[in-house]
């Protein structure tokens, strides 16, 4: 006999979306306790209405253990009418526009790995996300004002910041798997070093402390066993070949790296760095990590082209029609992610922890400041989120992590007071750029990459 589900209604913003949403799409389908209606709104409505068709063929697959049904909207209004939840994966723009966020930098010998968070980059897309957000959190304000929100978008703090500025009394957080991965390097590297095999990362502890995409273990746990004398030790011995954790090469996936990048923060600040080294290495100093090419490919990790994410598009456009067409079925197994284990605990089905993106509010990070965006583990039970106490950062990370935090509130700022000042500000004190432009060269960068963006700023 079938045990009762549990009946939601899911506002999907960006459900047009050719990956977050096929990955959603597929943790639901898997997912027995759950049920409802998934109303889909994008943009692009013709990308959404093919959604629509792709999720509900879910259904008719042996596999599949779940009853939702996918309906395409056409407006925000209709996609947030009794939501229980809400959850916004979007594109702010276009690859075009990021091809400006990531390349014109080159110009002036500022690289960057990713190009969405942190760094010259992530500013400017943040200038075409925050008017979306804002026009979102308004409308979550006016008709699902009691629904959680989940936020996948970058650039993450920023994102969620604005949805609080906007509506303070949100229910909303946002997830990462940038600490799924590196658990999973942990576990690997403790089932290795100790003999002890099909370690999970789900079978460790760690604290969680930092801010999106810059976020660090202080502590790290096997059971009773201490993780950090166990990975210390394996850097001594593969700090210069690295560690490679994922079936994919460094050297042939623009997604992948040996981890070099963390190896040499834990050498230099005795804690584990949790996030790809690609989204590390554009926190740190432009001098480190991305200083050119050359220096990338010493540290083994990509510097990701954005005609490679065109191409992909491009492949993802026609995976889309084939599976429209139904000349292919998505392969229903867990994607690891986390997104439809939180709704189950926020239905009152489970509990869970997991690493999420909220304001310092409860001084999770003892000392940031309160309206900081902060990543820490957080509880999850019935309709409730409860941050759990992180301690202090250490006081060498904390100087890393405070200059980004000053960007973030300058860059929101700046939209909001229509002060592009703030931007040439918020440029000179990024670690990437700081002391290696003078103010003319900021100037001349931040207003060529405002420019080629104008379609989405009046800034």
């Amino acid at each position: 006999m079938r045990s009762p589900t549990k009946d939601i209604n899911i506002a999907y913003i960006g459900g047009g979306s050719r990956g977050w949403a096929w990955t959603f799409m597929t943790d639901l389908s898997l997912e027995k306790e759950l049920s409802g209606e998934i109303r889909l709104y994008d943009i692009d409505h013709k990308a959404s209405k093919i959604n629509e068709k792709i999720g509900n063929d879910l259904k008719n697959d042996r596999r599949c253990r779940s009853s939702f049904t996918y309906r395409s909207v056409n407006t925000l209004k209709q996609a947030l009418h009794k939501a229980d939840f809400v959850v916004i994966s979007i594109l702010p723009g276009t690859f075009d526009e990021m091809e400006s966020d990531v390349h014109t930098p080159e110009r002036y010998g500022i690289y960057q790995s990713v190009g969405d968070t942190a760094g010259p980059g992530g500013y400017i897309r943040a200038l075409r996300t925050i008017p979306m957000f804002i026009e979102i959190a308004n409308a979550i304000k006016q008709y699902a004002p009691d629904a959680w929100v989940i936020n996948y978008t970058n650039p993450m703090s920023l994102c969620v910041k604005t949805l609080y500025e906007t509506f303070p009394e949100i229910k909303a957080f946002g997830c990462c798997h940038e600490v799924f991965n590196t658990q999973e390097v942990l576990a690997s590297i403790v089932s290795d070093e100790l003999k002890i095999p099909n370690i999970k990362r789900t079978d460790l502890y760690t604290n969680v402390i930092g801010i999106n995409h810059f976020t660090w273990f202080t502590k790290a746990s096997y059971k009773d066993i201490d993780i950090f004398p166990i990975y210390e030790k394996y850097i001594k011995k593969h700090f210069k070949e690295g560690y490679e954790f994922t079936s994919d090469n460094w050297m042939n996936s623009y997604f992948s790296c040996a981890h070099r990048v963390k190896f040499d923060l834990f050498r230099k600040y005795h804690n584990i760095a949790a996030a790809g080294d690609r989204h590390l290495a554009e926190f740190m100093p432009g001098d480190l990590y991305l200083k050119d090419p050359k220096t990338v490919e010493d540290w083994k990790f990509t510097l990701t082209p954005v005609s490679y994410r065109k191409n992909d598009l491009k492949e993802r456009l026609e995976r889309s029609r084939r599976l429209f067409e139904g000349k292919e079925k998505i392969r229903l197994r867990s994607t690891g992610e986390e997104g439809v284990q939180l709704i189950k605990a926020l239905c009152g089905l489970s509990d869970k922890v997991s690493n999420v993106n909220l304001p310092n509010y409860a001084l999770q990070i003892g000392n940031l400041p309160k309206d900081a965006i902060v990543e820490t583990n957080a509880l999850f039970t019935y309709d409730a989120v409860s941050p759990v106490y992180a301690g202090k950062m250490p006081e060498d990370i904390r100087k890393l992590t405070l200059p980004h935090i000053r960007n973030h509130s300058r860059i929101f700022e700046a939209v909001i007071r229509k002060d592009r000042g703030l931007v040439y500000e918020a440029f000179e004190n990024d670690p990437l750029i700081h002391r290696r432009l003078n103010k003319q060269q900021i100037k001349e960068l931040v207003d060529e990459m405002i420019k080629n963006t104008s379609k989405y700023t009046d800034l």
